[in-house]
């Protein structure tokens, strides 16, 4: 426990006391020079920042204990930062701290072909874990198009266009290792698919946001590399044919893996960014199967069956790599894509989630919503799941177009949860959408706050995210 000097300790000679016993932790891998906190105040997004007091770079879970013992000893926060590629500001250090960067815990601890699983360190990505799974005949499915790192991804229970098919970051953890805020190292899980055995800590960090702790391993389920992969385009003549065609493929068993829907603002970022040939720019389902070379073949020729019955304009499919391998490329390049149609904006992503049945009509809402706004903002959805996006365009510069902007995103989040939905799922809460968090969760809210208080009592981990004040207002 600290002392009371340590207690009562200005803030500038804390941070002093901190930087000093993490120099001699971690050598030259710790900077309080601006150019690092700078690079360490936001991820990406909105440009909204908040300036860390210090950041360390760890390359072991012991050396990431040493900093939260020391932060904890002299009442700092502590904020977990992997690739800075989250959208809702979790990695901003909004009351300072030490921000925790994860990336040179990157290694590949074991792989196992007989049990369909692998132990990594969270700096890991999942480009590289990809890579190194090559030869394996191994791969790990989940792809939010951001080359993430693996513990950011559990810390914010991403997914991303596979999770139609294979689940989200929840299914696919086995296990975790979590430093604490008071520097106690825990695992969770096994590698046991299954356990009736005490409380799921597990599942409990996934999502949390580094609001409870810093993950530092994962363990992770992996697949078999398919046989046969068919990825086929559709075009619709409107938005309400393409998510009907969608709903009904699902309704009828079809087994996607993939299935992303593109507005027809959307689509023609895409085609103009990405250099699509063989595409107009009208609502598109990008889908894809995969399986035996019979059967994903047969689940694309069903589906080419049931789009043509929803007034399916022009279908084409892709099955050599290299060919598919533009188009996913195409429709992850949408966030750049959207900055591309008016250069000098910025792009306010975000994610709403509702149940199948109602994506239709929630989207076809929203689009509606975005042409009464008078602002630009493509629609992009991982509609097998119920989850879409928005890219919203602004000038940050321009006050009125940011209150705009602002404004359609929050009505974005609450017709979610009016249509039985979550005002996110996978960009996560961060600091931009603790605010809608009341009328999602209800009391189960002061639950929240309760574990909270329990495993942060010092309220070190990552303030201002993810749980709001009571005021249920984010704090300023």
């Amino acid at each position: 426990m600290p002392d009371l000097d340590a207690l009562a300790m200005p803030r500038s000679l804390a941070v002093s006391k901190v930087l000093e016993e993490l120099r001699a932790v971690l050598g030259d891998r710790v900077s309080a020079s601006l150019a690092d906190r700078d690079q360490h105040s936001h991820g990406e997004g909105l440009p909204d920042a908040g300036l860390p007091d210090i950041v360390a770079y760890p390359e072991t879970t012991e050396e990431v204990a040493q900093i939260a013992k020391s932060c904890t000893t002299y009442r700092l926060p502590i904020v977990p930062f992997g690739a800075g590629s989250s959208l809702e500001g979790q990695v901003a250090a909004v009351a300072g701290g030490v921000s925790i960067d994860m990336m040179r815990m990157n290694r590949v601890l074991s792989v196992s072909s007989a049990s369909l699983d692998c132990r990594v360190e969270a700096g890991v990505t999942r480009v590289a874990l990809n890579k190194y799974l090559r030869d394996t005949g191994l791969f790990f499915p989940l792809d939010p198009g951001a080359d993430a790192s693996l513990g950011g991804m559990a810390a914010t229970r991403a997914s991303g266009t596979n999770a139609v098919g294979y689940g989200t970051m929840r299914e696919m953890v086995l296990g975790l290792t979590v430093v604490t805020p008071d520097g106690r190292v825990v695992k969770t899980g096994s590698r046991a698919l299954k356990s009736a055995t005490g409380y799921d800590l597990t599942r409990l960090y996934i999502g949390s946001e580094g609001t409870l702790g810093i993950i530092t391993e994962l363990q992770l389920k992996l697949f078999g590399q398919p046989e046969a992969i068919v990825t086929a385009v559709c075009q619709f003549p409107d938005l309400q044919s393409a998510a009907a065609s969608a709903g009904a493929a699902l309704q009828s068993g079809l087994r996607m893996v993939r299935m992303e829907l593109l507005d027809e603002v959307q689509t023609d970022a895409c085609i103009r960014f990405s250099r699509l040939t063989g595409m107009t720019p009208v609502p598109t389902l990008f889908v894809e199967f995969h399986g035996t070379p019979l059967g994903a073949r047969e689940q694309a020729d069903l589906f080419r069956e049931l789009s043509a019955d929803h007034g399916c304009l022009s279908f084409a499919e892709a099955e050599k790599p290299d060919d598919r391998e533009r188009l996913w490329r195409a429709r992850h390049s949408a966030y750049q894509a959207v900055l591309a149609l008016a250069p000098g904006k910025r792009n306010m992503g975000t994610d709403a989630c509702v149940p199948i049945e109602h994506i239709a009509a929630c989207i076809l809402e929203t689009q509606k919503d975005v042409r009464d706004s008078g602002l630009v903002a493509p629609i992009v959805g991982h509609v097998g799941d119920g989850n879409f996006h928005l890219g919203i365009l602004f000038d940050p510069a321009d006050q009125d177009e940011r209150r705009r902007a602002d404004a359609l995103a929050e009505r974005v989040s609450l017709r979610a949860i009016r249509f039985g939905g979550t005002c996110s799922g996978e960009h996560g809460v961060g600091l931009h959408k603790t605010r809608y968090l009341e009328q999602e969760h209800g009391p189960a809210l002061d639950l929240m706050r309760a574990v909270k208080a329990a495993l942060d009592p010092l309220g070190l981990m990552n303030p201002g995210k993810l749980i709001p004040e009571r005021s249920g207002r984010p704090p300023s």
